[in-house]
């Protein structure tokens, strides 16, 4: 029986395992073999460049940085096993994971299994995926060479008009794509937005296909008015989707509680879930800041737990 099994990849699942394994709890990792189609680490795949996390003051590739956190990971003696968890049972302890035709039983699980940026799957949309496009504004407005551009926004809700006014710090202007004649945001977000001289809205407009030269970076955006079908291009270096993400708990088939998006409900100031010594860190419990750094301070919290409940067997 194991004392700790973490399940997903990312910066929550290394910080918890990190700590728990200096805390000689041995954990067992479970990182997720494309797992409904994700890669492991997938938000992280979604931007190039990341620099907003401490201790790289040039920045560091997405890929150096995961492959820094799994690293230290086994120096620290976590075990990680490269296979989908197909299902849990969470109905008492000691719980049970099933990883393909294996039943693993822990004392203590912590899930760090993340949430999925929701997608429009545009015409060569993977192409240029970190290139241009990307579903997370605070993760990547920084990048120099996408300063003073014209940045286009999709969307009309709270997050859009959040991240739009964000951008507008750095961009030399922002254009909302509104497929409606409305938006959907609050009141208040509404008129933050509109009095912003940076920020234009297009109703009644869709983004169609992204363009760029020679495939590299994105350069333009053809769209479509829905009203009358007239199509055009816009040039601009930057998409960003605001148009929410999803969870990743269905395999838990129900047995934690969840709020009406999907998250796992976490106790106030604890990473502590609906069932006692199940714990839950990362953007799957957040829904909220979703950054790496927020990501691997609720796992370190999430090992802190699990060590004090298992000090008291």
């Amino acid at each position: 029986m194991e004392n700790v099994i973490i399940i997903w990849s990312g910066p929550a699942w290394h910080t918890s395992a990190i700590y728990a394994s200096k805390a000689l709890l041995n954990p067992l990792m479970f990182e997720w073999f494309m797992a409904w189609g994700i890669a492991a680490w997938w938000q992280l795949t979604t931007t190039t460049i990341v620099e907003n996390f401490p201790w790289f003051p040039d920045g560091i590739d997405w890929s150096q940085l995961m492959h820094n956190m799994r690293k230290q990971s086994i120096n620290s003696w976590a075990r990680i096993e490269t296979k989908t968890v197909d299902k849990v049972d969470l109905s008492a302890s000691p719980f049970k994971i099933y990883v393909w035709w294996e039943m693993f039983e822990a004392k203590t699980v912590i899930i760090a299994t993340g949430a999925t940026a929701k997608r429009m799957w545009l015409l060569w949309e993977a192409r240029y995926r970190g290139r241009g496009v990307s579903a997370c504004a605070i993760c990547d407005w920084g990048l120099p060479i996408f300063r003073d551009q014209h940045i286009i926004v999709i969307w009309g809700g709270d997050t859009a008009m959040e991240e739009a006014i964000h951008l507008t710090h750095f961009a030399s202007k922002v254009t909302v794509l509104v497929r409606r004649d409305e938006l959907r945001a609050s009141k208040i977000m509404q008129e933050r937005a509109k009095s912003n001289p940076k920020i234009e809205f297009l109703w009644n407009t869709e983004a169609k296909e992204i363009l760029g030269v020679e495939g590299w970076n994105m350069t333009w955006l053809r769209i479509v008015n829905n009203k009358t079908n007239e199509e055009s291009v816009l040039e601009a270096k930057w998409l960003f989707y605001a148009i929410w993400h999803t969870p990743n708990t269905s395999f838990l088939d129900g047995q934690l509680e969840l709020d009406e998006a999907g998250y796992i409900i976490t106790k106030p100031w604890s990473t502590q879930t609906s069932v006692p010594w199940v714990f839950a860190a990362g953007d799957v419990q957040d829904k909220k800041f979703r950054q790496a750094v927020t990501s691997a301070g609720t796992g370190c919290m999430a090992a802190i737990e699990a060590e004090k409940y298992l000090n008291t067997l």
